[in-house]
């Protein structure tokens, strides 16, 4: 039995959103919880009053729900289930594989005392029909692998070693919870990367056939070359002309439009997520050279297991996904000629973040505060760092330990 992973701030907002006349919509790479969240809530509504003939759910992975991948027939499904004079609670797990599946949740919605709850493993789902139909009347729970204080939390182990370990294996719930040697984290790893690249793409390509006009994804090996360019700049500006040129000095001859619906199937299966560049001094975003950080670093280093080691670039990928956590809007600083790794954005007001390894050197000091002590407005500024000798408040900008601030401690 798979020891489940209590996700206690996801069940806490489907809590707050419980019987509001939105559907919610659980969005989130393979694996990181989804499913698992979807049957602990259902937990919690049994114990504050739903019976469980109120409860109606059908996993689309499951081979006994094959006949409901027709919209018609699930939608009689659901409609033969619904609990007559009682709020009826409709789960639908992996829902994108329903061809159609919006006028059933759109048929739903209209009626009285239902609550839907649908989850996906692509984001394309949430693109054209979807989106239109159902604009304003649904709420979006995007959904990550676990932070490092669940990673804690779940594992025990102290924040040093705790660190070690998260960025060498990443965050999915399961490799919290397993046995971690080497070679069981390398074999799920690879699973879920498989899974996602091949059936998740499927899925969009299956939504994407009606429309002819639409690139169509069929080269699975051109995806996985993509992907693997992709988290060895992780971090790094990138463009869709610098990764078709990559491609090209490789032998790969192909069109930069054909370049972008690869990178954004992989966007949109939420492997990579993208900062945007932001002007500090404007505030206001710049077109050119976005930056993609990876979901997770366990799967990074199994796409790239023979790289070196970036101990830098992983501790900033993973601050960009706490702060996506935390609520903020994240982009990466222009000022001047200089670069600030982070603006995080939340309710008009602004962070300015930089995360390095290391301040001990001088000259690593003096760089990280250089961008930030050429911001002129008064919004905080914040330096992360993985060593235990620079935290301090130098002239306005606070250098904290980055354990610490992941952890919440004075952030």
């Amino acid at each position: 039995m798979i020891p489940l992973v209590e996700r206690k701030e996801y069940l806490e907002r489907l809590a707050q959103w419980k019987d509001e006349q939105v559907i919610k919509v659980i969005t989130g790479i393979r694996r990181c919880g989804k499913s698992t969240l979807l049957l602990q809530y259902q937990t919690w509504l049994k114990a504050n009053g739903v019976s469980a003939d109120q409860i109606v759910s059908v996993n689309f992975e499951e081979l006994e729900y094959e006949e409901l991948l027709d919209y018609r027939k699930l939608y009689e499904y659901l409609k033969n289930h619904l609990c007559v004079g009682k709020k009826t609670y409709i789960f639908l797990d992996e829902i994108q594989k329903v061809a159609a599946f919006e006028k059933v949740v759109d048929s739903l919605y209209v009626k009285p005392d239902i609550d839907i709850y649908i989850i996906g493993s692509n984001a394309y789902m949430l693109s054209s029909d979807l989106a239109t139909l159902l604009t304003g009347r649904y709420v979006e729970i995007k959904m990550l692998p676990l932070s490092f204080k669940e990673f804690l939390d779940i594992t025990a182990l102290d924040a040093e070693q705790g660190l070690t370990e998260y960025l060498r294996d990443g965050g999915l719930p399961y490799i919290a919870v397993m046995n971690r040697t080497s070679e069981k984290v390398e074999t799920y790893l690879e699973g879920i990367y498989n899974t996602v690249i091949v059936k998740d793409i499927e899925d969009r390509q299956a939504r994407k056939e009606s429309d002819p006009f639409k690139r169509k994804i069929t080269d699975i090996v051109l995806l996985k070359t993509i992907a693997k360019y992709l988290a060895s700049v992780a971090g790094n500006p990138v463009s869709i002309r610098s990764i078709t040129n990559y491609l090209t000095s490789n032998g790969r001859k192909l069109s930069p439009n054909t370049v972008s619906d690869y990178v954004d199937a992989l966007i949109e299966s939420f492997i990579f997520y993208p900062a945007e560049r932001f002007d500090i001094v404007g505030k206001q975003l710049l077109k050119a050279n976005r930056k993609l950080y990876i979901v997770d670093l366990g799967l990074r280093n199994y796409i790239l297991p023979r790289q070196n080691y970036d101990l830098g670039f992983s501790l900033e990928n993973i601050v960009y996904f706490e702060l996506l956590r935390r609520g903020y809007r994240v982009m990466i600083g222009k000022v001047g000629n200089t670069e600030v790794d982070f603006v995080a954005e939340r309710k008009s007001t602004y962070s300015y973040i930089q995360v390095t390894a290391d301040m001990t050197a001088k000259e690593t000091f003096e760089r990280e505060l250089k961008p930030l002590s050429n911001i002129r407005d008064n919004y905080e500024k914040i330096i992360l760092t993985a060593d235990r000798f620079t935290p301090g408040n130098y002239n306005g900008i606070q250098v904290k330990y980055l354990p610490d601030w992941l952890l919440g401690k004075n952030s």
